[in-house]
């Protein structure tokens, strides 16, 4: 069974930046990422990162975010840099085990002030 603890969303104003992180409990877990939900719209990916550390990114961050991951502590980062409103959403943490089981983290609020 894999679980997740995210931590690190907060309230931040526009150009600031901020780092989620995603602990994960449990084996063969081969891919890990972030999706966001923003209030009235569908669950989207952020980030990814697979286990051979190839990582892939939605158009919107693409050279804003930074995902990362330490194998050791099976910890998941990601680093948001240049902050805009539209990045307010719930932010979670997402991983892959076994190549077909999807598990998800609770949950953290991003919000970006104008």
């Amino acid at each position: 069974q894999v679980q997740l603890v995210e931590s690190g969303g907060g309230l931040v104003q526009a150009g600031e930046s901020l780092t989620l992180s995603c602990a994960a409990s449990g084996s063969s877990i081969n891919a890990m990422g972030w999706y966001r939900q923003a209030p009235g719209k569908q669950r989207e990916l952020v980030a990814v990162i697979v286990s051979g550390g190839n990582t892939d990114y939605a158009d919107s961050v693409k050279g804003r975010f930074t995902i990362s991951r330490d194998n050791a502590k099976n910890t998941v980062y990601l680093q948001m840099n240049s902050l805009k409103p539209e990045d307010t959403a719930v932010y979670y943490c997402w991983a892959q085990a076994m190549r077909r089981y999807s598990h998800w983290g609770q949950g953290t609020q991003v919000t970006v002030s104008s």
